[in-house]
C-alpha cells in the first residue's frame, strides 16, 4: 500500500451528477431512490480513483447530500426543536438544510476563509443528543463490500462546537461536556466495525487565533477520545493556516496522527521537533487543496527530507480536503494547451501525491510516472518564463503607481456630487442587477454558441434594458441601472475581457448544496485591453435623464473568487486588476456617468485567520480598491456593495477604502449593525438595505417604513440610502416588481 493520505475528496461529481440528481428529487422529477443510485456510484468511483492512483489512507464519509457539519449534526442528534417533529430522516435532512413550508433552514455561512458554506448547528439548553451512527457505519461498510479499506472522517469536536450558533447560553462550548459523551460513544460504536480502523478528526479552527479555553478542551477531548479502544487509531487534522498552539497540545494525548498544512501554514515547520520528540506520525499537508496550479514535484520533495522526521513516521498528504478544486482537466478539450499543462485538478492532485511519495520513500517510478514527471518539470520550466505570465509592460505600470487615493477628501467632493446629481433626500436605488429570466440565459447561450448574430444578441440586450429603465423610471426610483442582463457572473463577465484569465469548461467547484461554481483561472498579468462596460452603460443612460450607474467588480472580489496564479504576491496580482478597473472608471466618467458602484462582495472571505497575516492583506486590500477609484473625478461618486452583516471588526478599514457611498445587508438585523457606524462617526453615505432579496416574499410599505424608521433611530437622513439587500438576479419579476414599487412608496410617506 504506497504510504499517502487524502484528507478528503470532492463529492458532487465530475459532471455534477449528484447537483442533478438532488435538484430533479426537490423539483419532484424524480424520486429520492435515484439520489440513493446515484450517490452509491460518485462513492465507488471515487474511492476507485484514489485507490488506483495509490492513495494509502482513502476516506469514508466524507460524501455528502448536502454538508458535512449538517451531517455531524445529525449523526450527534443535535437537531433544532422546531425540527424535532419531522420523523421521515430524508425530510428531516433536506428540512434543516434547505427549510420547509412550515420550518425555517438553518443558518449557512462561509468554512472558514474558503468559498465552501457549511449549514451552522444550533446548540440549546434542551438539546438531548443522542447517537446516530447510520450514515458513519454504512459508508464505511459499502467501501468495505466493495473493496475498499477506509480511513472515516469526522468533524471534530472543538471546531464542531466553535462554529456553532449557542441559542439560549451564552457560549456553545457549556454543550462540551454532553457533546463529547457522544463523540466517545460514537468511537465506541466504530471499534466494532473493524479489527484496526483510522478515524480523521478534523479541526480546522486551530488555524485560527484560539483562546486557551479550546485548547484545553481540545486536549480534554483526545484525551479521553483515545483511551476508547486500542483498535481505533486517531488522527487530529487542522488545514488552511498554522495550527502551531493545537500541535503542541495534541503531542501530549494518546492519538496516533497530526496532520498540518504546510502549503499555507509555514510556521508549522516549528512544530515538527514536537511532533518528532512524541510518538506521533506526521501527516504532512505538501499537495495544495485549495488552488490548482501544478505543484513543484522536486521542491515537495526536497521540503519533505529537510523535516527533521524518520520517514516512517511520515505520511505525504494533500494540504485540505480536495473538496476545494474541480475534479480533473479530462474535459478541457478547449483550454490553451500551455495553460492546461500548469494546471493540477483533484484527480492530477493524486498523481502529484502518488509521485512525490515513491520518490520521497525511495521507490521506483513506473514509465508513466516518469513521463507526468517529466511532463511537470516542463510545465514548471516554461510556466516560469512565458510572456502571458511576465508581461513587462503590465509589470512596470504597476511598478509605477503613484497615485492611490482621490484628489481631495470626502467633505469636497460630497458637495460637489450633490450639486451635479441633485438627488431628493433618502436617495433610493438598487443594488445592480435585474432579474435572469430563462429568455436571457438563451439569448446569451445562443449567441455564444453561434446560433444567432451579433445584432440579434445586441437587440435583445437592448430591449432588456429598455424594459429596465422603463420599470424603474414607473416606480419613481431616484438612481437607476441597466440590469446586468449581458452578464453571466460578476466576476466572469469581467474576466472574460481581461488579459491574464483564462476559463474552464467542467471546472466546477462546490459552494454549498446543490449549488456550484466555476471560479475564472487568473494565470497571468492582467490588463484591459478595451473598454468593457461603457457601451451598454451609455446605452442605458441615453434613456433617461436620471443617473444611471455604471457598475463593475471590484478587483479583491475579482481576485477572491477565482483561482489565483502562485507564482507572485497576491498584491501584484490585485494591483494589475485594480489598474485595469481604474482604466473602466476614467472611460465611464469621461462617457457621462456620473456614479460608478465598484462592488467588493468578497472583500472579507480574503482574511486570513491569523490576526497576525491580516495587517498586510487589509493593506494591500484597501490599496487595490483605491487605486482602482483613484481616477474618479470629485464630482464622480463612488459607491461599493458589501455582501456580509459584521463590520465591528473591519469598520475601520471600511472608513479607509473612502468610497462615497456603501450599500450592506442589514434587512435581517434591524439597526443593530448600523450602530457601528454610529459608534466610530462614520461620514460617508450609507445604503443599507431595508429588504431581505433571498427571499420570494414581497415586502408592505409598513414593513418597509418601519425599517427606514429603524434606520433613522441610528444615523441622520442626509447619510441615508434606500436600496434592497443584494442584487435581484435570483429573484422573479412578479416579486421585484410590486417589492420596489413598495419601497419607493414607503421613502415617499418620509419625504
Amino acid at each position: 500500500m504506497q504510504k499517502n493520505w487524502v484528507i478528503g475528496f470532492p463529492r458532487i461529481g465530475e459532471q455534477r451528477e449528484l447537483k442533478k440528481a438532488l435538484e430533479a428529487y426537490w423539483s419532484g422529477k424524480s424520486g429520492y431512490g435515484e439520489v440513493e443510485k446515484i450517490s452509491k456510484e460518485l462513492k465507488k468511483r471515487h474511492w476507485g480513483y484514489q485507490k488506483d492512483a495509490g492513495v494509502g489512507y482513502i476516506s469514508s464519509n466524507d460524501f455528502s447530500l448536502y454538508d458535512n457539519m449538517l451531517d455531524m449534526s445529525i449523526t450527534l442528534g443535535a437537531i433544532p426543536k422546531r425540527f424535532r417533529g419531522i420523523d421521515d430522516e430524508t425530510a428531516l435532512y433536506f428540512a434543516m438544510a434547505r427549510g420547509s413550508k412550515d420550518t425555517v433552514a438553518m443558518s449557512m455561512t462561509k468554512w472558514l476563509n474558503t468559498n465552501y458554506h457549511y449549514i451552522v448547528p444550533e446548540l440549546s439548553k434542551d438539546d438531548e443528543y443522542k447517537l446516530n451512527i447510520k450514515k458513519v457505519r454504512d459508508e464505511y461498510l459499502e467501501a468495505k463490500e466493495n473493496g475498499f479499506k477506509t480511513k472515516i472522517n469526522l468533524i471534530g469536536i472543538v471546531t464542531y462546537l466553535a462554529l456553532s450558533r449557542a441559542v439560549d447560553f451564552e457560549d456553545s462550548f457549556e454543550a462540551f461536556d454532553k457533546v463529547l459523551k457522544i463523540y466517545e460513544e460514537l468511537v465506541s460504536e466504530i471499534s466494532k466495525l473493524d479489527d484496526e480502523i483510522v478515524v480523521q478528526f478534523d479541526e480546522p479552527v486551530f488555524a485560527k487565533d484560539v483562546s486557551q479555553k479550546e485548547l484545553s478542551l481540545l486536549k480534554i477531548a483526545y484525551e479521553r477520545l483515545s483511551k476508547i479502544s486500542t483498535s481505533v487509531k486517531i488522527a487530529v487534522v487542522t488545514y488552511f493556516e498554522h495550527s502551531k498552539e493545537a500541535v503542541k497540545v495534541l503531542v501530549y494525548t494518546g492519538i496516533w496522527a497530526i496532520g498540518v498544512d504546510f502549503v499555507y501554514g509555514e510556521k508549522n515547520v516549528e512544530v515538527v521537533a514536537d511532533i518528532k520528540s512524541s510518538d506521533k506520525i506526521l501527516i504532512a499537508g505538501i499537495i495544495d487543496g485549495r488552488n490548482v496550479w501544478v505543484s513543484d514535484i522536486d521542491k515537495k520533495v526536497e521540503f519533505l527530507k529537510s523535516l527533521d522526521m524518520p520517514k516512517e513516521r511520515v505520511i505525504p498528504s494533500t494540504s485540505c480536503s480536495l473538496l476545494h478544486v474541480p475534479y480533473t482537466l479530462r474535459y478541457e478539450d478547449k483550454l490553451d494547451k500551455n495553460i492546461k499543462e500548469w494546471l493540477s485538478f483533484a484527480l492530477e492532485k493524486l498523481d502529484e501525491l502518488r509521485i512525490v511519495s515513491k520518490l520521497y520513500f525511495g521507490e521506483s517510478l513506473d514509465n508513466n510516472e516518469k513521463e507526468l514527471l517529466s511532463k511537470n518539470r516542463r510545465a514548471l520550466t516554461f510556466r516560469a518564463t512565458s510572456k502571458a505570465l511576465h508581461n513587462q509592460a503590465v509589470k512596470e505600470r504597476v511598478a509605477k503607481i503613484e497615485k492611490i487615493s482621490r484628489e481631495n477628501p470626502f467633505e469636497i467632493r460630497i458637495k460637489k456630487q450633490k450639486e451635479a446629481l441633485n438627488l431628493p433626500i433618502l436617495p433610493t436605488t438598487t443594488i445592480g442587477s435585474f432579474p435572469q429570466t430563462p429568455e436571457l440565459r438563451k439569448l446569451r447561450r445562443d449567441f455564444k454558441q453561434g446560433n444567432i448574430s451579433k445584432d440579434e444578441y445586441e437587440s435583445g440586450i437592448k430591449r432588456y434594458i429598455d424594459d429596465c429603465v422603463a420599470f424603474q423610471e414607473e416606480v419613481g426610483l431616484d438612481v437607476l441601472v441597466h440590469g446586468e442582463p449581458e452578464r453571466n457572473d460578476m466576476v466572469e463577465y469581467f474576466g472574460e475581457m481581461l488579459d491574464g484569465f483564462a476559463f474552464s469548461k467542467n471546472g466546477w467547484v462546490q459552494s454549498y448544496g446543490s449549488r456550484c461554481v466555476k471560479p475564472p483561472l487568473l494565470y497571468g498579468n492582467v490588463s484591459r485591453p478595451k473598454a468593457m462596460s461603457v457601451d451598454w452603460i451609455t446605452y442605458a443612460q441615453s434613456k433617461t435623464k436620471k443617473p444611471m450607474k455604471g457598475m463593475l467588480t471590484g478587483p479583491v472580489t475579482i481576485l477572491n473568487w477565482s483561482f489565483v496564479r502562485d507564482d507572485q504576491p497576491k498584491d501584484v496580482t490585485a494591483k494589475q486588476i485594480a489598474l485595469a478597473i481604474a482604466d473602466e472608471i476614467d472611460d465611464l466618467q469621461k462617457a457621462g456617468v456620473k456614479i460608478v458602484q465598484v462592488d467588493e462582495a468578497a472583500f472579507k472571505e480574503g482574511y486570513p485567520l491569523r490576526a497576525e497575516n491580516r495587517a498586510y492583506y487589509e493593506k494591500w486590500a484597501v490599496e487595490s480598491f483605491k487605486i482602482s477609484t483613484s481616477v474618479a473625478w470629485d464630482k464622480t461618486q463612488i459607491h461599493t456593495h458589501m455582501c456580509y452583516s459584521d463590520f465591528n471588526d473591519i469598520i475601520q478599514t471600511i472608513e479607509d477604502m473612502d468610497a462615497d457611498v456603501i450599500t450592506i445587508e442589514t434587512s435581517r438585523s434591524g439597526n443593530r449593525l448600523l450602530k457601528v457606524f454610529k459608534r466610530v462617526g462614520y461620514k460617508k453615505e450609507i445604503g443599507p438595505g431595508v429588504y431581505d432579496i433571498h427571499s420570494p416574499r414581497v415586502p408592505t410599505t409598513d414593513e418597509i417604513k418601519a425599517q427606514i424608521e429603524k434606520l433613522l433611530e441610528v444615523l441622520p437622513k442626509e447619510q441615508l440610502w434606500i436600496n434592497p439587500d443584494c442584487g435581484l438576479k435570483t429573484r422573479k419579476w412578479e416579486e421585484v416588481k410590486p417589492s420596489l414599487k413598495n419601497m419607493v412608496e414607503a421613502v415617499k410617506s418620509f419625504r
